[in-house]
């Protein structure tokens, strides 16, 4: 009878399928890691840092194949090994004869599935290795850190850069034989050199050898784990701080030396099992190894806690705390931070009047425009085209000295924004070969609004005019560019608007991947799913695509190694307009150090994208990169070059970084001082401005960020989600933490003005201020240093929130305000509140916008709240404000107050506002009375409507702005909108 071979009936194609969909699924995944890889290496090429890309693939290849192989053999050696050292003779048993089908079954392809075995797991352990290249990378090039830790006497960079190292390889090293001893068990069990149920010896001589071996080998890298245990006891979690505390340095760190002696012994009892072949000898191991564990490990160390510490926590801590503290500001560069005390006067008196009169460098600087609140305005006067706009959630602070001196400027360019398109316009030839580009740079001074309210454009127009000189104002990299672009391609390109000059362009930069061939174009068409990167006539050899568009995207993509600021900002740098991008160089292995995590300490009120949520407790500002918006070339700068991790990071990418001394003084003089580094900086100073340990532990001088009063809107009710009062102009401050805020000021101890980044503290679980933060960012020695202003706890000072407060219940601004509230027609929009040390007293300053309810409108910078001492004004301009403060105290101001230029005081607008207050004033008299006089306050009512809708009807009168941002001097809210 002839022996059927399985499938050989089959037809050809059955069988064939399941190889066939195999070999098109590894094409497949093949294919589509090669388009990705070639193409990146093409855009690699293209921005000049091929060799970011080469090393990286090139380290995990390396880590791939190391740590793969290496699992693959250990565990193919050792199922090699138990299939070798199976029993001659199984004895006879029901369990044996069930697993001899499988031994059937499985012999006759040993070799098949050894191999198949083996590499299923190498695959998925040099995906893990590779994943660690950076690991591997910092492990290779460590450079130290010249300070060494305060328990072991190590170099930093042995925490930094080789513990995490051989954590990763210790670990790995482990699993592999984990993973080797089931798979030869398993092995051993299937081929019957274990057997459970079988009368007799339950394991052969043989096997009993190999399993003892491999879990010695076990034993003996748990005894290695105790041994780096040792130094992970530096980012410890027990006490009070992180770091080594009073248990782990006198119980646990006793606990894992012992330990390791332990582990060694019981390594050794396992091992003598080859030879003494009893079941007890490794049993005792095991259970002393267990038994040691806990209670060396979990016991005492309890003990230690409960007994020892916790009755005299803040004497056993104090020497720990103290290292917490002293490395925590040395990790986060706060630790040159120069601490003043500033007693502040809380009335203001006639010498600190006359100071504040004589002022002549912050309030001048005073900043009135928000760029917070800014976007829609821009947007009316600079848009011009349906396709461009600007960020619609904040704009940028920098400055310039146009002429008239260094001021602050809020800028913005003007990018391309394809959701502006018609629903007719929507076609691939539109969006990706002819809307291409923005065009144009916008500046206004901060401190200054024309007669309307409106910013003053210095910079702007389509061309752009104004004293700047820039030689390409076109946008090809910018925030908003988020979809790919062909260019230098036969269809002409839009540009705007323009006078005079052809309203098409064609791109005459480098920027951009080459499509000079059918094999790249074809690359690129599978790469984004589109066939008319192929098919389309109009792509010629020259012709660039451009993707990777947005300046973070861009600079992470060549320096994977950063984390980058959460706000790029546009500068006009030697006639260039290039995107600064500030990069950070991080840790998590500076020992004693408090971690953070990234994403809560840099989140307020203004947040957007926000740092990813990974955990630090080192950082350095120690690169600044730029993006070029019309070539989009990237540029990488060394900034600090004392930082141990930047010099690995340049050892392991070496030409990547330029040196600082390329840096062009232009370019130079528009560094900031990044704003993720500072609010990482001010979440650690609220408690680490405390630098002794016994008042740390205490915790009675902490302060924390107060609650952005800013950036709110009030509707005609007066009411919104957050306050319950039917009668509030503003809404309750809780709605994040308050930004810290750049601006032109000269804080006490300095000889001048500089553009300070500024941040205010209150006590913990008080609205009460505490202290006030700047740090300036001009160029030279001053740059990145922090001065605390410290304000007494007697006599308490006013805090953000309160002023805030005291403006909602101030009687002349509810005067003022209440009555545009009422209207029904308007709702106000508060601008960042300012706290400016001035004289020996604080000037506060919050602009109000006010903004129309009807139709296409955006905010008007209406008035100006400003506090000094105990005097609050509300004013239209900043000047009147400060005169009105200055009213009575024989105190005039030597020098211009910047602003608008005084508002008109006659016509019919400002009557009728007038007019309004008068019936508003008269209404709520009325209603004082006892009993109250409700005719009068019904013909005041009547007044303060005919008021207001004289009022409405004057301002809607005003002619529409022109195109370059001049307008009328009408003090409506809602100007007719310029044409989009």
């Amino acid at each position: 009878m002839a022996v059927r071979t399985p499938g050989a009936g089959l037809p050809a194609r059955p069988r064939l399928l399941a190889p066939s969909l195999v070999v098109v699924a590894l094409v497949l995944l093949l294919g589509g890691v090669g388009i990705a890889l070639y193409t990146d290496l093409l855009w690699f090429r293209d921005v000049g840092f091929s060799e970011v890309f080469s090393t990286v693939l090139r380290t995990k290849l390396l880590l791939f194949v190391a740590f793969g192989l290496l699992m693959a053999l250990l565990v193919g050696a050792n199922i090699t090994l138990a299939y070798r050292l199976r029993p001659p003779f199984r004895p006879m048993s029901l369990e044996q004869q069930n697993l001899e089908r499988y031994r059937v079954a499985v012999e006759p392809y040993l070799t098949p599935v050894l191999l198949l075995a083996s590499g299923v797991f190498g695959v998925f352990a040099g995906l893990s290795a590779a994943s660690r290249w950076q690991t591997w990378l910092l492990w290779r090039n460590a450079t130290d850190f010249g300070v060494k830790d305060a328990q072991f006497g190590r170099d930093i960079s042995y925490f930094a850069f080789t513990y995490p190292f051989q954590r990763f390889v210790l670990t790995f090293v482990l699993t592999a034989v984990v993973l080797s001893l089931l798979a030869a068990a398993v092995t051993h069990y299937l081929f019957g050199g274990v057997r459970l149920q079988t009368v007799g010896e339950k394991v052969s001589p043989a096997a009993r050898a190999h399993l003892s071996v491999l879990i010695g080998i076990i034993v003996l890298l748990k005894a290695g784990a105790y041994y780096l245990d040792r130094f992970g006891l530096a980012f410890s979690e027990r006490g009070r701080v992180q770091g080594a505390s009073y248990t782990d340095v006198n119980a646990v760190l006793p606990a894992k030396n012992i330990l390791i002696g332990v582990a060694i012994i019981c390594a050794l009892l396992f091992f003598a099992n080859i030879y003494v072949r009893n079941i007890v000898l490794p049993a005792g191991a095991l259970a002393l190894l267990v038994l040691s564990a806990i209670v060396l490990g979990g016991v005492y160390p309890a003990y230690t806690q409960q007994f020892r510490v916790k009755p005299n926590e803040i004497e056993r801590e104090a020497e720990f705390i103290q290292r917490n503290i002293e490395a925590t500001r040395a990790a986060y560069s706060i630790d040159e931070s120069e601490t003043t005390t500033f007693n502040v006067a809380e009335t203001a008196t006639q010498t600190n009047l006359q100071t504040l009169a004589a002022d002549k460098a912050t309030v001048p600087n005073t900043r009135l425009l928000d760029p917070n609140v800014l976007p829609p305005t821009f947007t009316q006067f600079q848009r011009f085209r349906g396709y461009f706009g600007f960020n619609e959630t904040s704009l940028d602070i920098d400055r310039y000295d146009l002429g008239d001196g260094v001021k602050d400027y809020v800028v913005a360019v003007r990018e391309l924004r394809k959701a502006g398109l018609g629903a007719d316009q929507r076609n691939w030839i539109n969006e990706h070969l002819i809307y291409t580009h923005g065009n144009g740079f916008v500046a206004a001074p901060a401190n200054q609004t024309d007669g309307d309210g409106q910013p003053v454009f210095e910079v702007g127009g389509l061309p752009v005019k104004g004293p700047l000189k820039i030689d390409e104002p076109r946008i090809y990299f910018g925030e908003g560019t988020t979809d790919y672009s062909v260019v230098d391609t036969e269809q002409a390109e839009t540009d705007g608007v323009t006078e005079g000059e052809a309203p098409n362009y064609n791109y005459d930069g480098d920027g951009g991947v080459e499509l000079s061939g059918p094999v790249r174009k074809l690359a690129y068409a599978l790469k984004f799913r589109e066939k008319n990167l192929v098919l389309s006539g109009a792509l010629g050899s020259e012709s660039k695509l451009q993707y990777i568009r947005t300046p973070r995207e861009r600079v992470q993509k060549v320096a994977p190694f950063l984390q980058l600021d959460e706000d790029p900002y546009p500068a006009v740098v030697d006639g260039k307009i290039l995107w600064i991008v500030d990069g950070y160089t991080t840790s998590d292995g500076y020992p004693y150090s408090e971690r953070t995590l990234l994403g809560e300490a840099t989140a307020d009120s203004q947040t957007r994208a926000g740092l990813p949520l990974d955990t630090v407790n080192y950082i350095r500002n120690s690169v600044k990169a730029t993006v070029d918006a019309y070539t989009g070339e990237v540029k990488l700068y060394t900034f600090d070059s004392d930082d141990p991790v930047l010099k690995t990071w340049s050892k392991a990418f070496p030409g990547v970084l330029e040196p600082e001394s390329a840096i062009s003084d232009d370019l130079r003089a528009h560094f900031r001082y990044p704003e993720d580094l500072f609010k990482v900086q001010r979440e650690l100073l609220t408690r680490y401005h405390v630098t002794e340990s016994r008042k740390f532990f205490q915790g009675d001088d902490y302060w924390q960020i107060p609650a952005d009063p800013a950036n709110v809107t009030t509707t005609s009710s007066g009411t919104n989600a957050a306050s319950a009062n039917p009668n509030s102009i503003f809404r309750a401050a809780g709605e994040g933490d308050q930004p810290p805020y750049y601006v032109l000021s000269q804080f006490p101890g300095t000889t001048r003005p500089s553009f300070n980044l500024t941040t205010s503290f209150i006590a913990r679980s008080q609205p009460n201020l505490t202290a006030l933060v700047s740090v300036s960012s001009d160029p030279g020695d001053d740059y990145g240093k922090i001065r605390i202003l410290q304000v007494p706890v007697v006599p308490p000072v006013r805090g953000p929130g309160q002023v805030a407060g005291n403006f909602q219940s101030d009687s002349a601004v509810r005067g003022v305000l209440f009555p545009l509230v009422q209207a029904g027609s308007s709702r106000i929009i508060v601008g960042n509140l300012l706290t400016l040390p001035v004289g020996g007293s604080l000037f506060y300053v919050q602009p109000i916008y006010v903004q129309s309810q009807q139709g296409a409108s955006y905010p008007r910078l209406q008035y100006v709240i400003v506090n000094y001492g105990n005097r609050t004004v509300i004013k239209e301009t900043l000047a009147e404000a400060v005169k009105a403060l200055l009213a009575g105290s024989g105190a005039t101001p030597t020098t211009p107050t910047p602003g608008q230029p005084p508002a008109p005081g006659s016509g019919p607008a400002a009557q009728a506002i007038a007019d309004a207050q008068q019936a508003f004033d008269d209404a709520q008299a009325a209603l004082a009375k006892s009993p109250p006089d409700f005719t009068a306050y019904g013909e005041a009512q009547a007044r303060l409507r005919d008021a207001l809708a004289r009022a409405a009807a004057a301002g809607s009168a005003s002619p529409s702005p022109s195109a370059s941002g001049s307008a009328s001097a009408s003090p409506s809210a809602s100007p007719s909108p310029s044409p989009s």
